[in-house]
């Protein structure tokens, strides 16, 4: 019997980290894309990483808690850092310069989808019946919420979506699965916060080319600019990162994966609200498919 067969039917400390996660991602897509103006790609993603690894590595100095990772985990950080931190965030904030909020986040999602898939084929986590469910469902509502944004155009919502914008989305989402396939293992034995501090700050030394533009750029932001930055650094990054390694540690990849399927609507909701991209109401319907997609895969 394994520890994972041991557990609650619900643990409350694992959904609370995922919670804390997606709300976190989804404010995210709505922050990159208000700060955008103020900040390139490349510049954007070097301040977003340095700010979170200043905040997480107070944080592993203060636990005074610190595993040597061998050759193959020092390989899987690495991994983790160039890729889901270092290009995903790159890919990602070029993308929201061509592409709004909802639709990003929507194509985003084809990475939990992969995460699922090669997940079962070289993590032995299986392909469990409501998992497969639940992350059709969930894709299905993605889609829709996607495509429902990416042809409406109103006053205050406009799609200027074009192929690179695509494909920097594509870029993010397969990034975004190599990072989490990279994560689970070495979780087995080294901190959730070590991992993430350790990747963050790989990622942020992997953008370091972008500092004269970062420079040049936070000399012209403005205050609000500069504060969507550094929330972006300790909220989406150092926050959210660490609260998902913590959920790794205690879910298996590919169904913690599908939960991200809640971050299209939220994403959606908060770009209304704070960027006056107004919603079609099929997009809601779609966020609505989106949740229970997500509901249905964690059933056993």
């Amino acid at each position: 019997m394994t520890d994972l067969d041991t557990r609650p039917a619900v643990d409350w400390l694992a959904l609370g980290a995922v919670t804390v996660t997606v709300i976190s991602w989804a404010s995210a897509f709505v922050a990159i894309r208000g700060v955008g103006e103020s900040f390139g790609a490349g510049p954007l993603a070097l301040g977003r990483l340095l700010i979170g690894s200043v905040a997480l590595g107070a944080i592993v100095v203060a636990r005074r808690q610190w595993v040597k990772p061998n050759r193959t985990q020092w390989l899987q950080i690495v991994s983790i850092g160039v890729f889901w931190f270092g290009i995903y965030n790159v890919a990602l904030n070029a993308a929201e310069q061509r592409v709004d909020a909802g639709t990003t986040s929507m194509i985003i999602q084809i990475g939990p989808i992969l995460v699922a898939l090669f997940a079962g084929l070289l993590l032995g986590e299986g392909f469990p019946k409501w998992l497969v469910i639940g992350a059709g469902i969930a894709f299905a509502g993605a889609v829709m919420v996607g495509v429902v944004t990416a042809v409406t155009t109103t006053s205050t919502t406009k799609t200027d979506a074009d192929f690179l914008g695509i494909a920097l989305c594509l870029v993010s989402a397969v990034t975004y699965a190599i990072g989490v396939l990279s994560q689970k293992p070495v979780l087995r034995t080294i901190p959730g916060l070590q991992v993430t501090w350790m990747a963050c700050t790989i990622g942020a030394v992997c953008t370091l080319p972008f500092a004269p533009a970062l420079l040049d750029d936070l000399g012209a932001a403005s205050a609000g600019a500069t504060g969507g930055l550094i929330y972006l650094g300790l909220v989406p990054t150092a926050l959210a990162f660490s609260t998902w390694a913590y959920a790794l540690t205690r879910m298996n990849a590919g169904k913690l994966g599908i939960t991200t399927y809640a971050v299209p609507p939220i994403t959606i909701t908060l770009a209304w609200l704070l960027l006056g991209e107004v919603p079609h109401y099929l997009a809601v319907v779609g966020g609505v498919i989106c949740l229970v997609g997500v509901g249905l895969s964690r059933k056993r």
